[in-house]
């Protein structure tokens, strides 16, 4: 399951992703394994993603998420 997968309020745990493949900026903002990851909101045709990362609100692209292993909690 990759965190283009979550639903709108939905919490995972970041699991696993090939660094070369994730922009340095991500990793800096706290896009890292064990980080917990929120969906807050997805913009039309589901592309950026709205995401809440340990308080960091980014936006990312939904080719981008798909790159993201995540489990889900709860």
């Amino acid at each position: 399951m990759t965190v283009a997968n979550l639903k709108r309020g939905q919490r995972a745990i970041i699991k696993d992703f090939s660094v070369d493949m994730i922009p340095l900026k991500l990793l800096e903002m706290g896009c890292l394994p064990g980080n917990e990851v929120e969906l807050v909101q997805t913009a039309p045709f589901q592309d950026p993603m709205y995401l809440n990362i340990n308080g960091s609100h980014l936006a990312i692209r939904k080719e981008t998420a798909l790159l993201i292993e995540i489990e889900i909690i709860g």
